[in-house]
């Protein structure tokens, strides 16, 4: 217990001081973690909208399969990037691997079908007679689409926090893709799980208290997007 509680100790001190290799995991994982849900949401946005808006042979079994992608383990995600991207794969040529920017694919892949799927579910969720008025009073297809996009944006972007928070806190792809390399390529997650194997309590509780403090923004923030998104339809809807 003693051991535990010189631990906690020692991490407030490290984050009060600003302990340098602590700031540093902390920026490498921010900005593997942003980059990455910054791209999925260029696809996932577009291709969640393709999705819904047409209809095709096998436009269910694709949704299906969308969901199902969800909870694929991120080992079997890291695995399959890992034998792409290694000197051996078919992209070996372009030296991704143990890089940050090979961590960012990582990353993206894995998010993805989350926001996609999401970005349906949302886009779901609007009243389809909204898009029919739009159009039998003129409007474009693109004009009424624009408009369903706007009346489903706050869970289109509750789906990009929650992509992100899934990046940032998943540690599988990170270390079969980074390779948990000092000053290059080691993320909170993976460094927690190492300084915790090496006994290293201090730095390995603080840096989970910054991970924490980073998931309570990101619920913090979804919190705000979810009360906005009721305040406004109280408001069209003549509520208080």
């Amino acid at each position: 217990m003693e051991e535990i509680i010189a631990g906690i100790i020692q991490a407030f001190q490290l984050i009060i001081s600003l302990n340098p290799e602590l700031l540093e995991v902390t920026a490498l994982s921010l900005a593997i973690s942003l980059s990455a849900t910054a791209i999925a949401t260029l696809i996932a946005i577009p291709l969640g909208g393709l999705i819904h808006f047409r209809e095709f042979a096998g436009k269910r079994v694709i949704i299906t399969i969308i969901q199902t992608l969800y909870s694929v383990p991120t080992v079997i995600i890291g695995l399959v990037i890992f034998l792409f991207i290694s000197r051996s794969g078919p992209l070996g040529l372009f030296g991704l691997l143990f890089t940050p920017a090979g961590m960012v694919i990582g990353q993206t892949i894995l998010i993805l079908p989350i926001m996609v799927g999401l970005t349906i579910t949302a886009l779901s969720g609007v009243d389809r007679n909204i898009r029919d008025t739009l159009i039998s009073l003129g409007a474009t297809e693109f004009q009424s689409i624009i408009q369903v996009v706007r009346e489903a944006r706050f869970a289109i972007l509750g789906a990009v926090i929650l992509g992100f928070g899934r990046a940032i806190s998943e540690v599988g792809v990170a270390m079969m893709i980074g390779g948990n390399i000092r000053g290059a390529t080691r993320v909170l997650t993976t460094s927690i799980a190492l300084e915790t194997g090496m006994g290293n309590f201090g730095l390995s509780i603080a840096l989970g208290i910054v991970l924490l403090i980073i998931a309570l923004v990101v619920v913090l923030i979804m919190n705000l997007i979810t009360s906005g998104a009721l305040a406004e339809s109280d408001r069209i809807r003549g509520g208080p």
